[in-house]
């Protein structure tokens, strides 16, 4: 339940009607997320403009900041645009709300991003919080003050002590409102310290140690206040000395983490020395008792005030380096198990792992450019094909370029074969075919100088994508099919016929067959290599057969047929969050609906994926061969319902909501 704050949430939902920048700041602690949140919230509740959230505190430095404003504007580049330059031409003449959250750690490249978005769209409004304001023309600032010590702020403390099943005595409340006067009426203070009733009375709280609040000021105010910041550490000093020396020692080691954990990460990445797995499992319990970690359903965070104080205790402790390599290390395990069981059921939820880590990733990356090249190597390849597929390209790309760059020639060739591969990846799917040629080049160099199978079917792979995208079929499947029959004729153990490179090769060679004309050979290898995908519950590969399924279909004028390809290859898209291939499965929905004499059903399809095509950056794309059957489709259809009546539905399906249009798309009641 939301406390007070009656004056400020006014405030700034008239702020919002009127104001374009509006910067929520106060001391750290004082609830800026939660005040922000909460009015946005009420404003969604009223019908208010489309909003998005995105949290800074998950950042270790700037460099990642534009690609996570666009992660929480649901962009999904595949372009060779900056981040920023793709945000803004997407949000347009939209009437949009961002939230940048926790900005002060990151203040001047906030300012920046601010500055731009809001010179280029002129209906965006941008709500930030921040520990310092930006000084920009035009910001309109809400300055957050603590809670009322005797009203709301004792409401949060009693009400948060109810939570922890602490109830303080009646005789006891003048006592909790010297407590709340002493920490000010700091909001996360209250917390820490409801959560330190478990072990303590509010009679022996204030008798604790504190820092002194009334010394002389010698410095200029400003937000955050020292006498504030000062009470929010020693309410985070007392949580720290009620913690047990277990509690303390987790308390330091998560602090290493940047985004959301759960019960098995925070054992992997603290269990040694005196802090057993159970021993983690206990101390985690523990913290969370004290409102120290906060818990998210069956996931973990570390506020990032919390979170510095932990830090500044690791360091303390002399493990902050020990900290960070088992931290890299973890990930880079994460990444290899990822890529092992890639061709499994295990796969959707790869995806999701995958990007629930990204700023844990970036993280690990960063200290192994800086400490194992090898390993940086071999982390930014294992993770660049899922953020590539997931419109993360360019983190991908910069990653990549910073590994090879910074390792040698001397590194084992697989790995650096494979990474160059995955860097062609991304300059392939951002439209710079030359780039990725001459990688496919290099990638199959290294895998003849090394003799690897696996290797050599990447580089065919890499090459003939760029021949499929640039209309040359022919040359691709001629490429296709020799690289294929060579790794069968090796028959070496080191690449059996379900690897990820030889599935990967059959699927390209479905496109190629589609391609030249050979429906009937597309059909049956599909068919095959489909029946593979759905044995080992693998989702990827499979989207992309029910995509030539369909596109087969379409050409042999079975519209049933191509529904029902189309929709199964929405649901595997969907599965692994691919923006990308939901774009182009909207796309074949929509041709399919028209081949089946469903006007309104078509132009809905095609408005919604226009929606996503955006989000990704790209006009329509897809092999050149598939343009012509989209086209058919669009004109199909505008003689089915008429022209008028197709733009009013496609208009109204792109400024639906993209989840109500999937479900639809996927069998439920249409939303319009």
């Amino acid at each position: 339940m939301f406390i007070g704050r009656d004056q400020e949430l006014a405030e700034l939902q008239s702020a919002l009607k009127v104001q374009r920048l509006i910067t929520v700041t106060g001391t750290a602690g004082v609830g800026k997320s939660r005040l922000a949140r909460q009015v946005v919230e009420r404003e969604q509740a009223a019908g208010g403009d489309e909003a998005c959230w995105a949290d800074l505190w998950q950042l270790a430095d700037e460099r990642m900041l534009a690609a996570l404003v666009a992660d929480a504007c649901g962009l999904s580049d595949h372009t060779p645009r900056m981040p920023l330059d793709v945000i803004g031409q997407w949000i347009g003449e939209r009437e949009l709300l961002i939230v940048l959250d926790s900005c002060e750690h990151v203040l001047p490249a906030c300012r920046r991003v601010v500055e731009t978005l809001l010179d280029k769209c002129p209906h965006l409004t941008i709500l930030a919080t921040s520990r310092e304001v930006f000084r920009l023309d035009d910001e309109y600032v809400v300055v957050v003050e603590p809670l009322p010590y005797a009203t709301d702020a004792a409401e949060l403390f009693l009400q948060r002590a109810g939570q922890m099943g602490v109830t303080p005595q009646p005789g006891e409340l003048n006592q909790v409102t010297e407590l709340c006067t002493y920490l000010d009426g700091l909001p996360l203070a209250l917390e820490l310290a409801a959560g330190a009733l478990r072990h303590s009375s509010v009679a022996e709280l204030l008798q604790r140690p504190r820092h002194d609040l009334h010394r002389e000021e010698t410095t200029p105010v400003r937000i955050p206040t020292p006498r504030r910041h000062e009470v929010l550490r020693t309410a985070l000093g007392w949580s720290h000395e009620l913690c047990t020396p277990k509690e303390r020692l987790l308390w330091a080691r998560l602090s290493i983490v940047l985004g959301h954990f759960d019960a098995p990460m925070a054992a992997a990445l603290c269990a040694g020395g005196p802090l057993s797995a159970r021993d983690v499992e206990v101390a985690l319990a523990g913290l969370v008792d004290k409102s120290v970690v906060t818990r998210r359903g069956e996931r973990y965070l570390l506020l990032d005030t919390v979170r510095e104080y932990g830090r500044l205790w690791l360091t303390q402790l002399g493990e902050l380096d020990t900290m960070a390599t088992t931290h890299a290390a973890h990930f880079l395990s994460l990444a290899r198990q990822a890529d092992a069981t890639w061709t499994s059921a295990e796969q959707s939820g790869w995806y999701r792992t995958i990007k629930d880590a990204h700023p844990d990733l970036c993280a690990a990356l960063d200290y192994l450019l800086d400490h194992q090249v090898d390993d940086a190597v071999e982390l930014a390849t294992l993770t660049g094909f899922y953020w590539t597929c997931c419109g993360h390209a360019h983190t991908a790309q910069e990653y990549l370029a910073r590994a090879l760059q910074a390792g040698d020639s001397g590194q084992q060739a697989a790995t650096r074969q494979r990474a160059v591969w995955a860097l062609g990846l991304t300059h392939l799917l951002q439209g710079n075919h030359a780039t990725g040629t001459e990688l496919a080049r290099q990638c199959l160099a290294l895998a003849r100088s090394d003799q690897d199978p696996s290797g050599l079917l990447r580089a065919a792979y890499l090459q003939a994508m760029s021949d499929l995208l640039q209309g040359n079929a022919g040359q691709a499947l001629d490429l296709l099919e020799g690289a294929l029959q060579a790794a069968h004729e090796d028959n070496g153990a080191a690449e059996q016929p379900a690897g990820h490179a030889m599935m990967m090769c059959r699927m390209l060679r479905l496109f190629a067959l589609t391609g030249v004309g050979r429906l009937e050979e597309s059909r049956d290898a599909a068919t095959e290599l489909r029946a593979e995908c759905v044995a080992m519950g693998e989702h990827w590969i499979r989207s992309y057969t029910e995509y030539q399924l369909c596109v087969i279909a379409l050409r042999e004028q079975h519209g049933d047929a191509a529904l029902e390809h189309a929709r199964a290859m929405l649901a595997s898209k969907q599965q692994i969050g691919d923006t990308f291939g939901i774009a182009l499965g909207l796309d074949m929905l929509a041709a399919s609906y028209s081949a089946s004499g469903d006007g309104r059903s078509a132009a809905l399809a095609s408005g919604g994926g226009q929606r996503l095509w955006e989000a990704v950056g790209h006009p329509q794309r897809g092999a050149p061969d598939v343009q012509p059957l989209r086209e058919f489709g669009e004109n199909t259809a505008r003689r089915l319902v008429g022209a008028g009546a197709y733009d009013t539905y496609h208009r109204q399906a792109a400024h639906a909501d993209p989840a109500a249009m999937l479900a639809w798309a996927a069998g439920g009641e249409a939303p319009l």
